[in-house]
């Protein structure tokens, strides 16, 4: 799932369809979805533009679309990957994007600076999620394992890599601030770090399917 920029909305991403919008999430009459790229395989990140009057989607074989005013600047159908891409997050102006993939890989489009990746690392377990810093001048990735990686201006201020967890990491959202971070597993279990507050989980609480994703909104437009 992700926000609109100013919080007053969100879609959450079918896998095999589209975005579906709630509160101010919609798209703009008569714009639809392209593909700059072919993608293929089911989708697995989804980010807003700008103005929250469309998003952007991305597929397990690197294909970015854009839905409503949202326009895809690049993709990695042309690649071979050494694995799913698994996540996306968007620049704070909403000009550029990192895309992630589940073996650490990073690739950066737009204005998104390469700030570094775990691709060709060893890892305990796959990545499964991206979130940039508020500048943009960074960004951390989360591993199933709840194990987190910073480059750029991204800190690290801790994980659950070498923890016991009920469950599976499933994905990371960054504060507003930038200093901390949220984790979140399939049981619906959340870990806080840094400047993230503990707000609550579905932890030990019985679902009908797993936790999939958490998403926070920004303060504003730009940060």
């Amino acid at each position: 799932m992700t926000p609109t920029p100013t919080g007053n909305g969100y879609w959450i991403l079918n896998a095999y369809r589209s975005g579906t919008g709630f509160g101010l999430a919609n798209l703009l009459p008569g714009r639809g979805c392209t593909s700059l790229n072919g993608a293929l395989g089911s989708w697995t990140g989804i980010a807003s533009s700008v103005d929250g009057s469309g998003f952007l989607m991305v597929s397990t074989n690197g294909g970015v679309a854009g839905c409503g005013d949202a326009a895809p600047m690049g993709g990695l159908t042309s690649l071979a990957l050494a694995a799913p891409i698994v996540g996306m997050a968007a620049t704070p102006s909403y000009k550029g994007y990192w895309l992630v993939s589940g073996d650490g890989g990073v690739f950066a489009f737009g204005n998104a600076a390469f700030k570094g990746s775990m691709g060709g690392t060893p890892l305990n377990a796959r990545v499964v999620g991206i979130a940039a810093t508020a500048d943009g001048g960074g960004y951390w990735l989360t591993s199933a394992d709840g194990g987190v990686f910073a480059f750029g201006d991204a800190a690290f201020k801790g994980s659950m890599g070498g923890s016991h967890i009920n469950a599976p990491v499933v994905g990371i959202a960054a504060t507003p601030d930038g200093n901390g971070y949220w984790l979140a597993a399939a049981d619906g279990g959340i870990f806080s770090f840094g400047t993230a507050p503990f707000e609550g989980s579905m932890g030990g609480t019985p679902l009908t399917a797993p936790i999939v994703g958490i998403a926070t909104y920004r303060s504003s437009a730009s940060g």
